[in-house]
């Protein structure tokens, strides 16, 4: 049986990749950070009482910021597959907390890189990188696209991806960036824009609100569905040899885009109830994200099969049956 070793598995990608793991045969451990309400919504699901002989998946606890538990955790569990998902992952506040983000973003890809090599695992290790990594540079961006990173979020992850190839070809450990363009789901976390936007759509219609106030709404983004991202980071260590891939779309569509698409899906007019708010932009925005992944097509056999308007709809479906609130199709 194949063991899985996943951070940030209570993330949108970390359950998804769980489940996909789950249902390979995999045995399935994930770190969770300790607090004092359990943050497992998006696996409860999947988790079954530890006395069970058919469980699976376990979780303990831990911290990116915490080598030497890391190394611990490592050496015990001897994973075959590292799947390193975990960060503070939100752009606009990494520029608030700008030195966290460099620590729990940046230096923990080097904390479990080096708890793998310490312990001498020679665990499949993969690197979840970021497309805000290549900032404004032109797009389309693919592999040899110079980055240019413009947020402590984005500089963070490319410090973590440029760690990921030096680990790889100093000492020769399987090690693979996905650079993953923007990708959601109805798992999104709830600041994100695709998914405050659908929540405020199912607020308005039970009542509950008026407006959303949002930022810029002329950025434009290369969205993918999540369940789909996933498989392309369990391809990538499947290969015989460790490489980096772009992981997109190919199409791009700006925010206001999103925002009247998913509107128009629950029958409402977005211009009545969006409103500006600057404390919602950057310092520094990314104006057009738009990957090539032709090289994930060619070697990894990986293509996107959701396209924009069914991801937005099946996005403001599942907000509205969550609230209870009849769909309005169009």
């Amino acid at each position: 049986m194949t063991r899985a070793f996943i951070t940030g598995i209570t993330g949108q990608d970390g359950s998804y990749l769980a489940e996909l793991l789950l249902t390979k045969g995999y045995e399935v451990h994930g770190l969770i950070r300790r607090t004092s309400t359990f943050n497992t919504g998006r696996i409860d699901h999947l988790i079954r009482d530890l006395h069970d002989p058919e469980a699976r998946l376990f979780l303990d606890y831990g911290d990116l910021s915490d080598g030497s538990n890391l190394r611990h955790y490592v050496a015990e569990v001897q994973p075959d597959e590292v799947y390193h998902l975990g960060a503070q992952s939100h752009v606009r506040t990494s520029f608030d907390m700008p030195e966290y983000t460099a620590d729990v973003t940046g230096i923990g890809t080097i904390r479990i890189l080096e708890a793998l090599r310490d312990a001498a695992v020679p665990a499949r290790f993969f690197q979840a990188s970021s497309s805000e990594m290549f900032g404004n540079a032109p797009a389309p961006q693919n592999e040899l696209t110079p980055f240019q990173p413009r947020s402590p979020y984005a500089v963070a992850k490319l410090a973590a991806y440029w760690t990921a190839v030096n680990y790889r070809e100093s000492y020769g450990m399987f090690v693979a960036n996905g650079i993953c363009f923007n990708h959601e789901s109805p798992r999104r976390g709830e600041t994100f824009v695709t998914r405050k936007v659908t929540r405020a759509i199912a607020n308005i219609l039970a009542g509950k609100q008026e407006h959303v106030y949002l930022g810029n709404l002329g950025a434009k983004r290369d969205w993918g569905y999540a369940p789909e991202y996933v498989e392309a980071m369990w391809l990538m260590l499947q290969q015989d040899t460790p490489d980096d891939f772009v992981i997109a779309t190919e199409e791009n569509h700006s925010v206001q885009e999103f925002v009247a698409e998913a509107f128009t899906c629950a029958g409402l007019d977005w211009q009545t109830h969006v409103r500006f708010d600057p404390r919602y932009l950057r310092p520094t925005e990314v104006d057009d994200l738009r990957g090539d992944a032709a090289k994930a097509k060619r070697k990894l056999g990986w293509k996107p099969r959701t396209g924009f308007h069914d991801l937005v709809r099946l996005m403001v479906e599942a907000e509205l049956e969550h609230e209870g609130v009849r769909f309005a199709r169009s």
